[in-house]
């Protein structure tokens, strides 16, 4: 039989979404030089809300107007979750490394695998839960590759500093994003079976959006007076990692299971350990390495093993 249209282009998307998604903590280290972290959660949403928004209102207005009052509350929903995922993450970049906080809040695939069965009625198989469990590994020596290094074996003398003053903030703050970004993507999953992507992104983003915008003003932020190069950092937030990364989550959520949709996130420390050492000095070492290829190995497990992808409904 000749392989469907989505299973042919579904790598090579995922494998895009992941590049993109890998330069939002790089663009965040950027804009937090002058903007606060819900600042930029907020205008990260906000601007990529107004970038959709000629298409959506205009191209899929029908599909906008023939949403469900049940549709719409769970978009809200998602939206809520989404912007609480932003909002604790982005602001985990502040106390903890790159690399910390991509890979605890790259822990969602766990708590989507773990939920799924029980929201969504969708079970991972043993190989593809063994490749969940690989790269869970991999991205915990990530996330302690901090405190230790290795000289004739293993040491984490300094592992105590993982768990310590703002560094322990930072990384609850991240898995704080990966708990919320879980319900985002098991909402999405159910939600993108009925809706099409563009009505779906565009109701998610901006929703999101318009909780975080009054949250911002509330802490004192503001969307005014940036420097030029800060707001720079912001539309390529909202143009690469959020348009091109999330969005191409999204469209894989009406192929794939949530949980294998999750997995593939697990790349993104990799390249974000990649960029953070080409452009903001953070050296990779050992454990980083080593986790890095375990990521990969258990990436490659679960979705060689994830079934067949599902035809979408006409």
């Amino acid at each position: 039989m000749k392989p469907s249209r989505p299973n042919m282009v579904l790598p090579v998307a995922l494998f895009v979404a992941i590049l993109a998604v890998s330069t939002a903590s790089i663009l965040i280290r950027f804009a937090q030089e002058e903007a606060s972290s819900l600042t930029i959660a907020a205008l990260r949403l906000t601007f990529a809300s107004a970038v959709l928004a000629p298409v959506a209102l205009t191209r899929y207005r029908a599909q906008l107007a023939a949403v469900t009052r049940r549709e719409l509350v769970l978009a809200c929903i998602s939206g809520l979750f989404l912007a609480v995922h932003f909002a604790t993450w982005i602001s985990s970049l502040a106390y903890t490394t790159v690399a910390s906080s991509v890979v605890l809040v790259s822990t969602g695939p766990l708590w989507v695998a773990l939920l799924s069965p029980a929201f969504l009625g969708e079970h991972v198989s043993r190989p593809a839960l063994f490749g969940l469990g690989l790269a869970i590994v991999g991205g915990s020596a990530i996330a302690i590759a901090p405190a230790c290094s290795w000289h004739l074996g293993p040491v984490c003398q300094g592992f105590v500093a993982v768990f310590h003053g703002r560094a322990l903030w930072g990384n609850f703050l991240a898995l704080a994003g990966a708990w919320a970004v879980s319900g985002y993507l098991i909402l999405g999953r159910r939600l993108r079976q009925s809706m099409h992507l563009i009505p779906y992104i565009f109701l998610v983003y901006s929703l999101a959006a318009l909780i975080l915008l009054p949250v911002m003003f509330a802490t004192g932020g503001t969307p005014f007076g940036l420097p030029s190069i800060t707001y720079v950092w912001l539309v390529l937030l909202a143009l690469v990692p959020q348009l091109i990364g999330h969005s191409t989550y999204n469209w894989a959520l009406r192929f794939l299971p949530a949980s294998i949709v999750a997995v593939t996130t697990l790349g993104e420390p990799i390249g974000s350990a990649v960029l953070a050492y080409l452009l903001l000095s953070e050296v990779p070492g050992a454990f980083t390495l080593a986790g890095g290829a375990l990521v990969l190995a258990g990436i490659y497990l679960a979705a060689r093993h994830s079934g067949q992808v599902s035809e979408p409904a006409a």
